[in-house]
Parts: structure tokens; sequence; C-alpha cells
């Protein structure tokens, strides 16, 4: 019964959800965010907001992750010159969020770190501040990435990736 609920709220839910809860202002900020943040350190950070699960992850119940890793792929993220890149991907229907770092910043921040970090956005998705937790990620990511990546003075982060989050209906 679970399952076939599961799979209800994933096929319900599509872009105009996405778009109710991020409305453009919200998604604008959100980029405007990441890239005031690429400004400090070499890092990249993308944000991806998924409706719902495509029907084949649905039929062999993949969790979140699995999708998250796939986008991380699709968007390229891990494709940076430092392997510093993170995403940051919420999955509406099932208010889950998974973070996604690359082998360079993983080398440096444990899984412990990741799971508060994640635990954080989902506490704020429960309560439906989407925007507020998405914020408080990309804030989060980019300390570690200021410890971690921060340019000298004078040197600038090519922005290897687009600021603007993914919304995939």
């Amino acid at each position: 019964m679970k399952h076939w609920l599961r799979l209800l709220r994933h096929r319900w839910l599509d872009e105009a959800d996405v778009h109710r809860v991020l409305d453009a202002a919200a998604l604008g900020r959100l980029a405007a965010r990441v890239q005031a943040s690429e400004r400090h350190h070499s890092g990249e950070i993308r944000i991806c907001i998924e409706a719902g699960l495509p029907l084949s992850y649905l039929r062999r119940r993949a969790p979140a992750r699995e999708r998250a890793l796939a986008m991380f792929g699709k968007l390229r993220v891990w494709d940076t010159e430092h392997n510093n890149g993170v995403l940051v991907y919420l999955l509406l229907a099932d208010r889950a969020v998974e973070i996604v770092a690359d082998r360079g910043l993983n080398l440096q921040v444990d899984a412990a770190a990741w799971r508060m970090l994640a635990a954080g956005m989902a506490e704020a998705f429960r309560a439906g501040r989407f925007e507020e937790g998405l914020a408080a990620a990309v804030d989060r990511v980019d300390a570690l990435l200021r410890r971690h990546y921060a340019l000298a003075d004078g040197e600038r982060n090519p922005n290897e990736l687009p600021d603007q989050p993914v919304v995939i209906a």
C-alpha cells in the first residue's frame, strides 16, 4: 500500500507544484546566493529541484539518493577542475533532500557533516520553508568550500556550471 501511495504522490506533482513552493523570484534569489558564494572559493554549487521521480525509478522503488547521484552526473557537477562540485537535490514528492559532493570535497568533509546539513534542510522542508532550507544549505556548503577551497586575493572562480537552480517536472 505504501508503494502505491508513493507512486500516486510522485505522479500527481509536477513543475507547477515546484513553482508554487519556489516561485521565479525565489529561484532568482537562490541563483544570486550561489553566484555570490562562488566569488569566494573555487567550488561549484548546483541546486536541483524535482517534483517527482520518473516512473522507472518508482517501479524499482529507488530512493532519492539514487536519483540525486544520477542528476549529479547529468548536470556535470563532477566535471569541475578541482573536483569540488556539490549538488543540493530536493525531491518535492518525498520532501527528501540529498547532498552529493565530488571526490575532492568528500576527501575534506566527513559523511556526518553532510548528514547534518541534509537534516537541517529536511527540517525546514517539513515546515514548508523550501527557499529558507535551500538558502541555508547553500550557506553551509559555501562555508565548507571556503574552508577547503578558498580563493587567494585577486583569484577568480571561472564559474564552470550555471548558478540557476534546475527544476525538473
